[in-house]
């Protein structure tokens, strides 16, 4: 599974952003893709994510900000964010994960292939 990542730019806080990750050699339509984020400095962390094709989680600093959707029929995963905030300044990743359980979607280790990253500066 090849995954492009594509969106990232430069923002002004408030603004808003809409990354892609299109996948190419696999379906995502019943899998788990996820969003991961890498400040400078800072370990990855989890985003959001749909989780094996329809439920959606997200961690606590972009809850009610961000959303997961899914184009099946483009093979294709989005990350809406909105009232983006200077903290929100990372590189974004999406991930594949075709046998996660509900309780490792927040791990990285979960998924099995990961997009190159597209970064997202927010500021002024």
């Amino acid at each position: 599974v090849q995954l492009q990542a594509c969106g990232g730019g430069l923002v002004q806080p408030g603004g808003s952003l809409r990354l892609s990750c299109a996948a190419s050699g696999r379906t995502i339509s019943s899998n788990t893709m996820g969003w991961f984020r890498q400040a400078p400095g800072k370990e990855r962390e989890f985003v959001g994510v749909s989780f094996r094709g329809s439920r959606l989680y997200y961690s606590d600093s972009v809850k009610g900000r961000f959303t997961v959707s899914r184009d099946s029929a483009k093979n294709t995963v989005y990350l809406q964010m909105n009232s983006l905030k200077p903290e929100d300044t990372a590189v974004y990743y999406c991930a594949y994960g075709s046998r996660l359980i509900l309780s490792n979607i927040y791990n990285q280790e979960g998924y099995d292939y990961w997009g190159q990253g597209t970064l997202v500066t927010v500021s002024s």
